[in-house]
């Protein structure tokens, strides 16, 4: 069963800008569910250093994006765009899985 998850390209071309200032260069970005905010569940990106086997990876034109077991099911059919606009920019999930997110926006519930 293949496991959909999808980063826009501008969402791509942001998290490479930002990876190619990091020092060391990390080797990919993590992308993760854990528990906790308003609604039980927030996401987490963070860079990768190591990579572990036994993570999904992902790769979107050249970017390598890594996931947990766990996470891998709260992000199943999850699209990641990078929005830009006057009120603020940032990185939006849009989850199929979520039911209910919180008033901020940050967390969720499945």
């Amino acid at each position: 069963m293949a496991i959909s998850l999808e980063l826009t390209p501008m969402a791509v071309t942001k998290v490479k800008e930002i990876l190619a200032e990091q020092e060391p260069k990390p080797v990919g970005l993590r992308l993760a569910v854990v528990g906790g905010g308003c609604s039980g569940f927030s996401y987490q990106m963070n860079f990768e250093n190591e990579t572990n086997p036994i993570d999904k990876m992902f790769d979107f034109d050249g970017l390598k994006v890594f996931v947990d077991q766990a996470s891998l099911m709260y992000l199943k059919g999850t699209k990641v765009d990078y929005i830009e606009s006057l009120a603020g920019s940032g990185f939006k999930f849009e989850n199929p899985n979520v039911k209910s997110t919180c008033g901020c926006g940050s967390s969720f519930t499945v």
